[in-house]
């Protein structure tokens, strides 16, 4: 957790800016991160990143939008690219983030991350931003936040007091994403950000004037796109998860590539590392010459890095249970081979 001086920095920084711009990674628990600091501000403009490292096309958002402040939530990486025209302008940059990663950051960035203590408790970034916000009424937002990104926080158990219908009893957050209507909201918020922009940004001010999380469990006039779009990605889901269960054959690793119009490798590992709790999965998606793959499994982060050493303009990071990579596709078989030797060698 951060400290009381942290959240006191953090707070006073969100207060003195007049015009914040944050970035947040593309997934629930960026997105839940940034809607309960807008909230709390009352202010702000929020920007999805989809491209990790984030790169430096991202900062004609900030041209655009003139912030005095720029405040990131749950990335792992942003490019040297990127900080250099920051620098220029002279703006302070808040970076909030949960990754176990070794970074060289700018004088003018203040990283808050609770792997830095010696605790390295992993909490999501949602999570620190209901500390930081410290509003009650928003500890459902911060609920959607956590179980999408695997963990239970302790007020889970008040929520189900209040709504005892949206939950259940549970110790594995996947449990409770893949078999609650609180888990239906989760997954409703994921397939919303994968919309066009108009519609991820008509989601986000719904969701920041909700009032309880039926305005987002229930579908109504401000939320339908984001309800039709929940639809049309639980469809492919489902045709893709059936697809990797009746390929696999056994063995240590299940692999799997797809192709298509939408990016769903993480949802789809996250739901195959739930059935198959003892395997490594990895996800590819193939989008014509480029990969994008989402691995799960116990340590899995430290093998993935050693083969991406040997793979030129490959990318990857993460948790050490869940990781993101990126390559070209020729490098694929060569990293799906040496990836196995290094599993192997673990037994």
């Amino acid at each position: 957790m951060l400290t009381k001086k942290q959240i006191k920095e953090i707070r006073e920084a969100l207060e003195q800016s007049q015009n914040p711009l944050f970035y947040f990674h593309d997934d629930q628990d960026g997105l839940c991160s940034y809607i309960l600091l807008r909230r709390y501000l009352g202010r702000g403009k929020g920007i999805a990143v989809k491209k990790i490292p984030m790169p430096q096309e991202y900062f004609r958002r900030v041209t655009e939008f003139n912030p005095d402040a720029i405040f990131v939530l749950d990335l792992p990486d942003i490019s040297k690219e990127f900080f250099d025209e920051v620098a220029k302008l002279n703006l302070p940059v808040i970076w909030i983030d949960h990754h176990d990663i070794d970074l060289k950051l700018p004088k003018f960035v203040r990283y808050y991350n609770p792997f830095l203590s010696k605790k390295k408790k992993y909490e999501p970034v949602s999570l620190l931003c209901q500390q930081i916000a410290n509003n009650k009424q928003d500890e459902w937002i911060s609920l959607v936040g956590c179980i999408s990104d695997k963990m239970i926080p302790d007020f889970y158990k008040d929520f189900l007091k209040q709504y005892p219908e949206l939950g259940i009893k549970a110790k594995d957050a996947f449990d409770v994403y893949y078999n609650s209507d609180l888990g239906k909201i989760c997954k409703i918020l994921g397939a919303g950000l994968k919309d066009k922009t108009t519609n991820v940004m008509k989601m986000i001010r719904s969701l920041i004037d909700a009032k309880n999380p039926y305005d987002v469990l229930n579908e109504n006039k401000n939320n339908s796109e984001m309800h039709e779009k929940f639809n049309e990605i639980n469809a492919k889901f489902n045709k893709l998860t059936e697809k990797a269960k009746a390929g696999y054959n056994g063995g240590e690793i299940l692999f799997f590539r797809y192709a298509g119009d939408t990016s769903m490798s993480s949802s789809v590992a996250n739901y195959l590392s739930y059935l198959f709790s003892d395997k490594i999965v990895c996800v590819s998606y193939i989008n014509g010459e480029e990969v994008r793959l989402s691995l799960r499994g116990e340590n899995v982060r430290e093998s993935v890095l050693k083969v991406l050493k040997k793979i030129k303009n490959s990318y990857g990071g993460g948790h050490d249970g869940a990781v993101g990579a990126g390559m070209n596709l020729s490098s694929l078989d060569f990293f799906e081979k040496e990836f196995r030797k290094l599993i192997e060698k673990r037994k």
